[in-house]
């Protein structure tokens, strides 16, 4: 590469990606708000097609948000920005990173983190959103009134203060356990799909259509 200087640049590494048209699933958020649980199971099958994919890989992001997933002109989510993701002891993480509303606890409380646990409940953070249409804590420290209520176990104030209350019952029995404070006790991918909120099944196609109706119709 010659640069206008006339300085001669050798050896340099092109990193070509893929052109994604529909924009950020934090603006399909915004414009459509709650989606309700077929939405959420709608993104939910991707993210954890995305998660086996990653992790199956050995590495974890560390930074999953609405703001750092692309959506296609077809609702096929495509995850982005790895600058905080690892594939070095993704088991016993120390580093302080990722977004303080999607953070697990762990990452907050200075605590050695599976990458792998931290990333789940960021997941859960970006499905509960998708679900209900706004955060579900502002965050996840056992001094903030919406988290304290669910690590009391105060469930039922938390989901009606959060307007839950006629969510399902294995949605909320879910994304709960995707809230757990200790990241163990967290659900694996095999056991989030094993789970009767997404083992219930649902017609993928059909509430695809539906959100890119939607969406055509609030965005003209």
């Amino acid at each position: 590469m010659l640069k206008p200087s006339g300085r001669q640049i050798n050896n340099l590494v092109y990193i070509i990606l893929e052109y994604v048209t529909g924009g950020l699933l934090f603006d399909v958020c915004q414009t459509l708000g709650g989606m309700g649980e077929e939405g959420g199971k709608y993104f939910l099958s991707q993210m954890l097609d995305v998660l086996q994919y990653m992790h199956g890989k050995g590495v974890v992001h560390r930074d999953l948000k609405l703001e750092n997933i692309l959506v296609d002109d077809f609702m096929n989510l495509k995850v982005a920005d790895f600058g905080f993701a690892t594939f070095r002891k993704v088991h016993a993480l120390k580093s302080y990173r990722g977004t303080m509303t999607y953070m697990a606890p762990e990452i907050k409380e200075g605590k050695t983190y599976d990458g792998m646990a931290i990333d789940m409940f960021s997941t859960g953070v970006i499905l509960f959103i998708i679900v209900q249409g706004i955060f579900p804590f502002k965050e996840a420290k056992k001094d903030e009134f919406f988290y304290n209520l669910i690590l009391k176990g105060d469930l039922e104030t938390y989901w009606k203060k959060t307007g839950g209350q006629n969510l399902s019952d294995e949605f909320k029995d879910l994304i709960i356990r995707m809230f757990s404070y200790d990241g163990t006790k967290r659900p694996s991918i095999a056991e989030i799909r094993a789970h009767p909120w997404m083992a219930s099944g649902v017609d993928l196609k059909g509430i695809r259509s539906s959100l890119l109706e939607e969406l055509a119709e609030k965005r003209s």
